[in-house]
């Protein structure tokens, strides 16, 4: 406690971390414990709800400053400074507290004080508060059950490959043992154990430790409820990325076709890079314990993608995003490994690329809706794909489709140069590993000569 002799007392505003209070209840020492566990703050005794002194009676004061000390450390075990202040003859009570380190209980519960409310903690929220208080991330706990020597060898020189290519890492550094690689990574704890940020990258069914880690897409027609045909894309997290990015390309957008004086052009409704980053930041900033999978959601001339995650306090509004910010990742120690692999950047350029990406297609930028229920972001059909699509004469590259007219033209047996012809194909090889393979060998196409399947005379029918 301590002894003020100011005669003024400047007025301070009441806000986040300043509450005033005419007289004294028992139950703002749940105030005090929310202040301790934020930003900490300061509650007046003694002032009305405009800020004004009104002062204490003799008695109260003088059993306030001995009691109110003894409260906090009794229920908290936490100090506070309570100070005697006067204005105009009027007395009254400062009680200043500051954010603790370590997260602070009130018989039992935690509070914390959020904007002009106070509420209690409890739940992931909680989880997630006692892990900051620790200087800890979910995605940096241990998983005491797995080694190293269970992570999938492809993942691990998948990032070797990529971290090399983008001068993240030296052929050197990726010379080593994969438990060395996972130490100099920070992928390993202080006790020896693999991180839970390994194990999601690198493991080859991270869903048997955390529900819901995949990425699901759909394809939808006329309304939201008309789902055509959808994907789920399952294995470590780090190969996931071109999976999906491959599958949605190939798949599920439509590239329409334009001449650009000979030149032949395929002009898809989002550039692939703006869509690959957003896509990377749905991984890096997912709440992984929500144990919903990444959705991303397609249409004839938008594309939605959702994660169950957020984004810092301070990035609340799509504007905020593409303007220059530091990068906190929801996920830092998964987000490490996505750096070191070169996918992502480390300072918060990944919206400076999307916003480049875009601006290739003069397409409009994605529009980022952040709520409590996560992410989601709309990617709209840049104009010159939506002109194309207006005009009929202009035929699509949608997968699914291409995969029915094949099948619809061939009733009749026909010969791999008639196919190609027939829907535009220039690359034998490309055609054979996007289609004609797949199709052959889940027999929804027969060969002519089963026997002679190299032969000049092969033709295909449905």
């Amino acid at each position: 406690m301590g002894m003020s002799n100011r005669k003024q007392v400047k007025r301070m505003p009441e806000h986040q971390t300043i509450e005033w209070k005419e007289l004294w209840h028992d139950e703002f020492l749940e105030w005090i414990c929310g202040y301790a566990n934020a930003y900490g703050g300061t509650l007046y005794i003694g002032k009305n709800d405009n800020g004004d002194v009104v002062g204490l009676r003799d008695k109260d004061r003088k059993k306030l400053l001995e009691s109110i000390p003894n409260k906090i450390t009794d229920t908290m075990g936490i100090v506070a400074d309570v100070n005697l202040l006067y204005e105009n003859d009027l007395q009254y009570i400062e009680i200043i507290v500051d954010k603790y380190p370590s997260l602070i209980s009130y018989h039992g519960k935690y509070f914390y004080r959020s904007g002009s409310t106070m509420r209690t903690i409890t739940g992931k929220e909680l989880d997630k508060a006692i892990l900051k208080s620790q200087g800890r991330t979910w995605d940096g706990m241990p998983i005491l059950k797995l080694k190293v020597t269970d992570l999938r060898k492809e993942a691990i020189d998948l990032l070797k490959e990529k971290a090399i290519r983008r001068g993240r890492l030296t052929e050197e550094e990726t010379r080593v043992d994969d438990t060395i690689l996972m130490e100099n990574l920070h992928l390993i704890d202080e006790d020896g154990y693999l991180i839970r940020a390994a194990m999601l990258a690198f493991y080859k069914d991270p869903e048997k430790w955390v529900t819901g880690s995949y990425i699901k897409i759909g394809y939808f027609g006329d309304s939201d409820a008309d789902l055509r045909y959808q994907d789920e894309i399952h294995g470590s997290l780090i190969e996931q990325v071109d999976k999906a990015v491959d599958l949605v390309y190939t798949k599920y957008l439509k590239a329409l076709i334009f001449y650009d004086g000979i030149q032949r052009v395929e002009q898809f409704m989002f550039h692939q890079d703006a869509f690959r980053e957003i896509l990377l930041n749905a991984i890096v900033h997912k709440d992984y314990s929500s144990c919903n999978p990444i959705q991303i959601s397609v249409y004839e001339d938008k594309i939605y993608i959702w994660n169950d995650g957020e984004m810092p306090s301070e990035l609340n509004s799509a504007d905020k995003l593409f303007m220059k910010h530091s990068s906190k990742p929801y996920n830092p120690k998964l987000a490490g490994i996505f750096f070191k692999s070169g996918m992502i950047e480390a300072w918060g350029r990944g919206f400076d690329k999307i916003r480049e990406a875009c601006a290739k297609y003069d397409a409009p930028l994605p529009e980022y809706n952040i709520s409590a229920s996560g992410i989601m972001v709309l990617c709209k059909a840049c104009d010159k794909y939506l002109k194309l699509l207006r005009d009929n004469g202009h035929p699509g590259q949608n997968g699914y489709d291409v995969v029915m007219m094949i099948l619809d033209f061939c009733k009749e047996a026909k010969s791999i140069s008639e196919i190609m012809d027939k829907f535009g194909f220039d690359s034998r090889t490309s055609f054979r590993r996007k289609y004609l393979n797949t199709l052959v060998k889940e027999w929804r196409l027969k060969m002519t000569l089963p026997d002679k399947p190299k032969s000049k005379n092969q033709k295909y029918y449905s």
